[in-house]
């Protein structure tokens, strides 16, 4: 058996001490996640991350570092996940642009109102990604090969 885990990006966006996270209907459950998604074949970590972003928010998204690289094993599906997570900054919204069709709102939320929303959370990597990037944690881009970036 070869395992091949799901290789998914997630965007930490901070404004004013708050972040940006998109409430998403899966699995007929509503919960809060980073903006995030799956690679596509052939694509790049860093323009996985500005498309998700904008299908999941429609906010213009460039990322300036890497927060972390982390693995989850979802037991529910036995799926293990490998995330890249980036911070980086995002534009305004564009009203004209429509969501993904999971998406039912976007919330704006503090780490106080986030963590008190921790049983919404789609998985464990939600809480994780903020408490680095509130640890200071940043690598820089350059860090990925640049076929992978």
């Amino acid at each position: 058996m070869i395992w091949r885990p799901s290789v998914t990006v997630a965007a930490v966006i901070e404004r004013g001490g708050r972040f940006l996270l998109v409430e998403e209907r899966i699995d007929g459950r509503l919960v809060l996640n980073q903006p995030a998604g799956h690679l596509d074949p052939g694509e790049s970590l860093i323009a996985a991350c500005r498309r998700e972003v904008l299908e999941e928010t429609a906010h213009a998204f460039e990322p300036r570092a890497l927060v972390g690289v982390y693995r989850w094993h979802y037991a529910a599906k036995d799926v293990t996940f490998l995330r890249f997570c980036f911070a980086g900054e995002a534009g305004d919204a564009d009203a004209s642009h429509k969501l993904d069709k999971e998406i039912v709102r976007l919330h704006w939320l503090t780490p106080a109102e986030l963590e008190a929303r921790r049983a919404e959370h789609r998985s464990p990597l939600v809480a994780k990604c903020v408490a680095d990037f509130l640890a200071g944690r940043r690598f820089p881009l350059d860090l990925l090969s640049p076929q992978f970036a």
